[in-house]
């Protein structure tokens, strides 16, 4: 299984990288976890515009979802020989609305269905491709959540945006790598349920026992070496900040 991160900056796009984005392969079978700002066009760094064989979309904040709606073009008006063949899309409840709306001037309201299977996440697992998903709530003020995805001994975690939860560590336990959030920074923002700190990521992978930990979605003004230092100080495993175009073989 490999890990091509497309995007990691967090809120909007900073200098050095599109929001979050995440491409997971595995025989042949390419998976994008979230397209936010920005990642549309960095995508195209690493795989064919049409060559996604799915998504999953961890919530519909616009750092999260927001390509999509560029992604729609291009499979709906731009792929030679027709329209794309639709691909599995899985997000929170009103995916497709809410990418409807977002795109504003769309021919109908079941258009974005024809390139784009819309399959509304719950808790629990499914089979995709060569992988098995597994899908959990997560702690955020919009329906949101993580995933843990399994290929053959490999596995990887995912946080999407959270505050700390018993769901995240379960997600996470024995995981080759965990993909976390990093938004905040320990001892200066503290708001429940929204985002992570380095610190926390860190305990989230202490008691998960992963193989290595990766803060992403730091925005461009929190410090990615003081996240990583604060996770290092609970995590006794290898820490680091995650990068646009980094690749990670598991």
């Amino acid at each position: 299984m490999k890990l091509t991160v497309v995007g990691c900056s967090g809120t909007f796009p900073s200098a050095e990288s599109a929001c979050s984005s995440y491409l997971v392969e595995a025989d042949g079978f390419r998976l994008l976890l979230d397209m936010g700002n920005g990642a549309l066009g960095e995508m195209q760094r690493h795989i064919g515009l049409y060559d996604l064989d799915a998504v999953l979309l961890s919530h519909l904040h616009a750092d999260h979802c927001i390509d999509m709606c560029g992604y729609f073009v291009a499979r709906y008006y731009r792929h030679e020989g027709g329209r794309a063949d639709a691909i599995p899309v899985y997000g929170p409840e009103g995916t497709e609305q809410r990418l409807s709306t977002a795109y504003g001037d769309v021919p109908d309201d079941k258009c974005m269905s024809e390139v784009f299977d819309f399959r509304t996440l719950a808790p629990g697992s499914f089979g995709l491709g060569p992988f098995t998903v597994r899908a959990e709530r997560m702690r955020h003020p919009v329906e949101a959540f993580g995933f843990r995805v399994e290929h053959g001994s490999a596995a990887l975690a995912y946080s999407g945006d959270t505050g700390p939860c018993d769901a995240l560590d379960t997600l996470s336990a024995d995981t080759d790598l965990l993909l976390c959030e990093a938004s905040f920074t320990y001892g200066k923002e503290d708001i429940p349920d929204l985002h992570l700190n380095g610190r926390e990521a860190g305990e989230i992978a202490a008691r998960a026992r992963v193989g290595r930990l990766v803060l992403t979605h730091i925005p461009p003004w929190t410090d990615p070496v003081t996240n990583v230092r604060d996770a290092e100080s609970v995590f006794a495993g290898p820490v680091e900040a995650a990068t646009a175009g980094a690749v990670y073989e598991l």
